[in-house]
């Protein structure tokens, strides 16, 4: 596991939730629960690709007093990888004048916004915010949205950097992202920049709705590509993982993901913040707008640490050996 860079350190988690009077304002509501929180989730992959982010949700929220069925109520929407579909449910969680509404990730996170500024959102996974225009700043995020940010924007080259260090024959790297999510733009120059040193050569390959994975990685392996790198915090990237894992095996090229769920369906590799734990932390946010706290003082926070998974089975079935120096700093190894 890594630290945080040096400028990330003014927004720990700990630190922050550890204070009681978090930023808030007073409130005639805080100190007391409502009858029955409810709360929005909206995702645009599949539930089968959600379940573990939203048990470890559930999870926190029972810790902190509230029982789906009790005194919470979930309002669950998946998108099925449809973009319009994202738009309806948008609207949709917006009519129900709910007490909060979780998001994702970045496009979700716009969805949403663009839907409703008066309703709270809570971010899970959010590049960047500041720099989206989604909050003002981490100290004091203004509007309805608050919530945790990633540091991708920070690590991407980070993660360049340990998929070669574990493959060093893995370059040239197809690196899958979303032309029209501004986020991967702000990745692809970082890995850019990254790449030079570590004797990297690049092959973008951009992804849409549309996108014949098998087509575009045969496509990539057809101009020197020897793995895969998917860039992280897209909803479209998330939808089509498990085809990508799938596509990167069958040509027998080694993949890196940035969260642990991808390594666990069969990616080689990960480096990210554990999104089972975001989630988790996410119930002390709605805990706090459901004691009267206003979403744009509670301050976004960032991930502390990083966690890094290998798939055992996929380097012995890839003929690859990952080096001690990685297999010493990893924290969740799949045999």
């Amino acid at each position: 596991m890594e630290h945080l860079p040096k400028r990330a350190q003014h927004f720990v988690f700990a630190a922050i939730m550890s204070c009681v009077g978090i930023v808030c304002a007073p409130s005639t509501l805080a100190g007391s629960q409502p009858q029955i929180l409810r709360v929005g989730l909206i995702g645009f992959n599949s539930a089968e690709l959600r379940q573990g982010y939203e048990q470890s949700l559930v999870d926190g929220l029972r810790e902190l007093g509230y029982v789906e069925g009790k005194n919470l109520e979930l309002v669950r929407r998946y998108a099925d990888g449809q973009p319009a579909r994202v738009r309806q449910i948008a609207k949709e969680l917006t009519d129900l004048k709910l007490d909060a509404i979780v998001t994702t990730c970045t496009p979700t996170t716009k969805v949403m916004e663009n839907a409703t500024q008066t309703t709270p959102l809570v971010m899970a996974a959010v590049s960047d915010p500041v720099g989206a225009g989604l909050i003002k700043s981490y100290a004091k995020p203004g509007g309805n949205i608050t919530g945790l940010a990633t540091q991708f924007e920070d690590i991407v080259g980070k993660m360049l950097q340990l998929f070669i260090e574990a493959v060093p024959q893995a370059s040239p790297v197809a690196v899958m992202h979303n032309p029209r999510n501004p986020v991967h733009q702000a990745f692809l120059k970082q890995l850019a920049s990254a790449a030079p040193p570590l004797n990297v050569d690049l092959i973008p390959v951009a992804v849409d709705l549309q996108t014949d994975i098998d087509a575009a990685i045969d496509g990539a392996g057809k101009k020197g590509a020897d793995s895969v790198l998917a860039l992280p915090d897209d909803t479209l990237i998330g939808h089509f993982r498990r085809p990508i894992i799938r596509a990167a095996t069958r040509r027998r090229m080694a993949s890196f993901f940035g969260y642990r769920e991808a390594v666990e369906d069969g990616a080689l590799m990960s480096y990210g913040e554990s999104r089972r734990h975001t989630y988790y932390r996410v119930a002390y946010y709605l805990d706090k707008i459901a004691k009267g706290a206003q979403p744009g003082n509670l301050p976004v926070a960032q991930p502390t640490r990083f966690e890094l998974a290998v798939n055992l089975a996929t380097a012995q079935a890839l003929g690859i050996t990952i080096p001690p120096s990685v297999m010493a700093r990893a924290d969740r190894v799949v045999q």
